[in-house]
């Protein structure tokens, strides 16, 4: 086995330290008695010679990133599972005891829905898997064992009809005065992708160099102390979260309202199957809104089902669809749904044109003016009122706050973290930076991926609260005849026109980490001259010291890892890679006057795409633009084979009417992703006039779903 395993790795393109850091875990966890109930699968992995698989299964200890940890549910030291799970909650004791010393401690611990089913196939369904059907639940039964088994308090919910959301675990933190936190999911991940997410004392995720503290401290595990679940709740180191401390969540959130009459709008509502139900919904019922559950995406389940791809993200439109078909069928004003964990919020209105989706920067844009121009108005602003925003959220939040002499801050990196971080500073110091202020003087946070805070009873967003100003902004705009589309209108004749586009390169495995480690670099010491014609002016380098202050630990290395670039016209460009999933992420804005709104959102589109091609290209890929179209949840690899591959092969097999085309499309691509003729589809109206397609257009419309314009 051994010399089968080291034969195996060698025939691998990867540094040879990586061969044998892999080889070493692999061969621990074939040879010890704890993974012994893993072996049948690992074994049977290496005699089907999933070489590339194991290696990425076993190269690494599965990082303890910016505040956890957070990947696919599977086998190996690389993977979620019980052992990188107990391993986390074990240095976070460890972290804990170093920062509180001796006194008690007390933890809060929420989970989501989320069940491994091995959806993508990766494992033999014919052998014994230990991880089949174990869910967030039972991981986070484990990680209260081990709480328990260090003496620490934890208090929780049983996960029988009622789940702790990340925003109410962040309200919970505060409310019992614990220590912390730990929340088992993985947010808008795949369902078959799980995670440990922690939290610090005041309810939010640890900044440097807290975070890099943590994660020291988990890296020096070595023994694991647990105690049986049952024994825990005896001896009464666990207690349940009650619905009266539930209620003070809501309330918290209810106390945010601005307009307690305008309850006009009616709302269709999606959990997208996760625990929204008891946050957003509960929310929008007690202020006395007008309702309605999505009825297939109402239960929960961890599978998430009726959602397009298996993606619960309400960032993609594709994600909103049983709402918005809730919508039309109801005839409501708009729909609204939020990710399993019910942190983002997403919103569809109704036009004269039809159904809407709101970018998570117009969402923004929206409730920053409602919240601002509507407080001076009334004359209810604090005394030194402020927002905050991240950096690559729209810089009309900005503007918007200026113009009507409210404080912003606004040049935050990305992650709500660092908006918790703020309210933070201001609660024990009074202040952040220049300015001088209280959490009673917050007014509203906001980032571009749906994120929203408006209470400073919690340090993480929440769709409820953002759900309910929503609620009440829609609700007034129908009283006046007016709709949410009008309303961003209004602000870009008011404040001036912002377009943004963003784009995600999907680079999973071992190379794929290397790649966006590539992407950065290149982008640091040769960066391009000009971007879609336009002249980059300047670059911005968050590593640079001198201009950001020290790198306070590694962690926070991982968090600067950000470029931008600034272009001739006033377009600027951000890059940095995600910090919870393998993608290299960029975003682009522009601005112009509102008469100039049709060049700008071209103007950013071209650079967006322009952006992409220059990174790839610098990657060694070459993707033409119909791949560059295609769904963002598919590959890089898969867009070369799409371009280099699948349209030639589609080509042949039309020519020569293959009469099972179909199932060959749903085979071929199957690799791609859930649904994959609607990832690819984007791809195929490009080439629709290409020659070799132009005379099966009507049969490529049919089969790809694509209108008679697309």
């Amino acid at each position: 086995m051994k010399d089968r395993i080291r034969a195996g790795f060698a025939a691998l393109d990867v540094d040879a330290a990586v061969r044998e850091i892999a080889e070493a875990r692999l061969l621990e966890w074939l040879e010890r008695e704890e993974f012994a109930p893993y072996r049948p699968q690992l074994h049977a992995l290496v005699e089907s010679g999933r070489w590339e698989f194991l290696l990425d299964s076993f190269y690494r200890t599965i990082p303890f990133g910016t505040g956890g940890r957070r990947g696919p549910v599977g086998i190996g030291t690389n993977r979620i599972n019980p052992y990188t799970i107990a391993t986390s909650v074990q240095g976070h004791v460890e972290y804990l005891r170093r920062r509180f010393g001796g006194k008690d401690l007390r933890v809060v611990v929420a989970f989501d829905c989320r069940v491994f089913r091995d959806l993508r196939g990766l494992y033999d369904p014919a052998r014994p898997n230990p991880l089949l059907g174990m869910g967030s639940r039972d991981f986070a039964r484990l990680a209260t064992e081990v709480y328990a088994g260090n003496g620490v308090e934890v208090v929780t919910v049983p996960g029988d009809g009622f789940l702790l959301s990340t925003p109410e675990l962040s309200f919970a933190i505060r409310h019992c005065a614990a220590a912390g936190g730990l929340n088992v999911s993985a947010s808008h991940n795949h369902p078959d992708d799980n995670g440990a997410k922690f939290y610090t004392e005041y309810g939010g995720q640890p900044v440097p160099p807290e975070d890099e503290r943590m994660a020291e401290a988990v890296e020096g595990v070595e023994t694991v102390r647990r105690l049986d679940f049952s024994e825990a709740v005896s001896r009464g180191l666990v207690r349940w979260w009650s619905e009266e401390e539930h209620a003070a969540y809501v309330e918290a959130n209810l106390r945010c309202s601005l307009s307690p009459r305008a309850r006009s709008a009616t709302i269709v509502y999606s959990p997208l199957h996760g625990t929204g139900r008891f946050t957003v919904y509960d929310v929008l019922s007690r202020a006395g809104f007008a309702v309605r559950l999505v009825p297939e995406e109402a239960e929960i389940d961890g599978s998430f089902p009726a959602v397009r791809y298996r993606i619960p993200n309400p960032e993609v439109p594709d994600a909103m669809e049983g709402a918005v078909r809730e919508m039309e069928r109801t005839g409501a004003d708009a729909a609204m749904a939020s990710d399993p964990d019910a942190d983002r919020i997403g919103l569809v209105v109704r036009t004269g044109e039809g159904p809407r989706f709101l970018t998570g920067n117009e969402i923004g844009a929206l409730l920053v003016a409602y919240v601002v121009e509507k407080r001076r108005r009334t004359g209810t602003l604090p005394r030194r009122p402020f927002v905050v925003k991240t950096g690559v959220t729209t810089e009309l939040v900005a503007e918007i706050a200026r113009r009507n002499g409210v404080a912003v801050v606004g040049d935050l990196l990305v992650g709500f973290k660092y908006v918790a971080a703020v309210l933070e500073s201001l609660a024990r110091e009074g202040r952040y930076g220049s300015l001088e202020a209280g959490p009673e003087d917050f007014l509203l946070g906001v980032e571009e991926s749906h994120g929203v805070l408006a209470s400073p009873a919690l340090r993480d967003k929440d769709a409820a609260g953002a759900a309910l100003l929503l609620g009440e902004l829609l609700s007034e705009a129908k009283d006046e005849g007016r709709t949410a589309p009008e309303l961003l209108e209004d602000l870009y004749r008011r404040y001036g026109y912002f377009a943004q586009a963003s784009y995600s390169l999907v680079l999973e495995g071992v190379t794929g980490l290397a790649r966006i480690e590539e992407a950065m670099r290149l982008l640091r010491s040769a960066p391009p001259s000009e971007i879609a014609g336009r002249r980059v002016l300047e670059r911005t380098d968050h590593w640079d010291e001198q201009r950001f202050g020290p790198l306070l630990s590694e962690t926070d290395r991982a968090s600067r890892n950000v470029v931008v670039l600034f272009l001739e016209g006033g377009a600027k460009v951000t890059v940095r890679p995600s910090g919870t999933e393998p993608k290299l992420k960029i975003y682009v804005e522009g601005r112009g006057t509102y008469e100039e709104a049709r060049r700008v959102r071209e103007e950013v589109r071209g650079i967006d795409l322009a952006t992409a091609e220059w990174l790839l290209a610098g990657l060694g890929f070459r993707v033409a633009r119909p791949g560059l179209l295609l769904s963002q949840l598919v590959s890089v690899e898969n867009r070369v084979d799409f371009c280099e591959r699948f349209l030639p092969e589609l080509a042949e097999r039309l020519e020569r009417g293959d009469p099972g085309l179909e199932s060959w499309v749903e085979e071929r691509l199957r690799g791609y992703g859930k649904d994959p003729r609607h990832l690819v589809a984007p791809g195929i109206a490009a080439v629709l006039e290409d020659e070799r397609f132009r005379p099966h257009a009507a049969r490529l419309r049919e089969l790809f779903f694509l209108s008679e314009g697309g």
